[in-house]
């Protein structure tokens, strides 16, 4: 629990770290002060891009003692503005999967290199982030918990898979071995509450650990506080109910 005489110490930097297929990649890295060790997370994230918010949630998890790395998964597609990188990775259909999960496996070995990291690290990931996260949840082995928070395409239709998405998350499935939250919002459209459904009914069918929160009255991207979507109170509550999440299963 916070005490007004705690100390409290941070550093955050840009770190260069191997991704999928051993290309060097930048990375944003926030990590507490102090020997640790402490437990880690990967920071996936979203489809608007590298940005400012995404470093701000990265230092929020050192904040509450989590050694944090967020990886730029749309490096291989340049440099300028996250806009303007975003904009040409979804102009080339997104990143494809084999590398996301590359890129994700990478920042977990990275994590598991630093002295200071416990042998606890969960990802985490918002909008295609989440879908990200789960994936990598799913493929990749070493993490011990998973945070989707909203990620569509987790349910996908035939017509909907390509070279870039051969498989739906949603068939990979059998292969989670680690607890799940899930955080969505009831007004979304990907994923919508039906699609939610479908995952659900996957989790119980195979017996996963898992929990899933749906809250009413917003959309898609609730936590951004820099956006119109931002919904304060169900924010609030949705990073309440992850670090409970992730105190239980990474402490």
């Amino acid at each position: 629990m916070y005490q007004t005489d705690m100390y409290e110490g941070m550093i955050a930097e840009t770190v260069t770290m191997p991704g999928h297929n051993g290309d060097l990649i930048n990375a944003y890295l926030a990590r507490p002060l102090g020997p640790g060790p402490y437990p880690g997370m990967v920071i996936i994230h979203h489809m608007p891009g590298w940005d400012e918010w995404y470093r701000e949630a990265t230092r929020k998890y050192a904040h509450q003692g989590y050694v944090a790395i967020s990886p730029n998964l749309y490096f291989r597609a340049g440099h300028g503005t996250p806009e303007d990188v975003a904009a040409k990775v979804r102009a080339n259909g997104g990143v494809p999967d084999e590398q996301a999960v590359g890129d994700m496996a990478g920042a977990l070995h990275y994590l598991q290199s630093l002295p200071y990291v416990s042998d606890k690290i969960g990802v985490w990931g918002t909008c295609s982030g989440g879908r990200h996260a789960y994936l990598a949840a799913c493929c990749v082995p070493g993490f011990s918990a998973v945070v989707d928070c909203w990620g569509g395409r987790v349910v996908m239709e035939e017509k909907d898979l390509s070279p870039n998405f051969p498989v739906a998350p949603l068939d990979y499935t059998k292969d989670l071995n680690i607890p799940l939250l899930g955080i969505f919002g009831a007004d979304d459209h990907s994923p919508t509450p039906a699609q939610v459904a479908i995952h659900e009914e996957e989790l119980k069918k195979h017996g996963k650990d898992y929990e899933f929160h749906m809250y009413p009255d917003a959309g898609h991207g609730f936590f951004y506080h820099n956006r119109p979507m931002y919904r304060q109170a169900q924010a609030v509550d949705g990073w309440s109910k992850i670090f409970a999440f992730l105190g239980k299963h990474l402490a």
